[in-house]
């Protein structure tokens, strides 16, 4: 029997193909991240998962007979229940109209297994940790833009002072013109009292 077979086996009791899909998908999943991570996964008349640690060791190449040296590994390992064993073996006999394997205790399915709850609380820590990452990262941000807008007002403001220094030193400029035109209309007069000399010379000049 592969997934499918399983899928469609207890599709009646699901309520559906597609929920039965879901549900040994999710079984399996839980079974599986439990099992790398350590923890065993017992089931009550069906048996336990777990992880087994397997230490460096030499072993024999089948076909040359060489004598290889294998890593330290790690494995899943799976051990039959007593009820499952017993069916197996036919010491009992397989129940036609009821679940073979036997029913969880009262009370045991009250809340979430250990793995379970460890699941949940690594993925609620992960959504933590993604939450605090995206708000540092928004702070730098604001705290990089901000230093931009201070600079282009301290822009702006040397820019405005540097306009009125030089509409100063225009103003500066223009008013030490104006003397000067001042000064050459006051020459004016100069001349004309020297054109008045030349002609009182020339009437004494005529009298004589």
């Amino acid at each position: 029997m592969n997934k499918a077979q399983l899928v469609e086996a207890i599709a009646d009791k699901m309520g559906g193909r597609q929920q039965a899909a879901d549900a040994v998908d999710a079984v399996l999943d839980a079974i599986v991240r439990a099992v790398v991570g350590g923890d065993r996964v017992s089931v009550t008349g069906f048996g336990s998962f777990e992880k087994v640690d397997r230490p460096a060791r030499y072993a024999r190449n089948p076909q040359t007979g060489e004598r290889v040296r294998v890593k330290k590994t790690s494995v899943p390992r799976f051990r039959a229940g007593q009820g499952f064993k017993d069916l197996v073996s036919g010491s009992k006999k397989l129940p036609k109209h009821d679940i073979a394997v036997k029913k969880a205790p009262k009370g045991s399915l009250t809340g979430p297994t250990a793995t379970i709850a460890k699941a949940a609380g690594k993925k609620a820590a992960a959504k933590k940790t993604t939450g605090a990452v995206k708000k540092a990262a928004a702070k730098k941000a604001a705290a990089k833009k901000a230093p931009a807008k201070k600079t282009t007002a301290a822009a702006k403001k040397t820019t405005a002072a540097k306009k009125t220094t030089a509409a100063a030193a225009a103003k500066k400029t223009t008013a030490k013109k104006a003397p000067a035109k001042k000064a050459t209309a006051k020459k004016a007069p100069a001349k004309k009292s020297t054109a008045r000399k030349t002609t009182a010379k020339k009437t004494t000049a005529r009298s004589k």
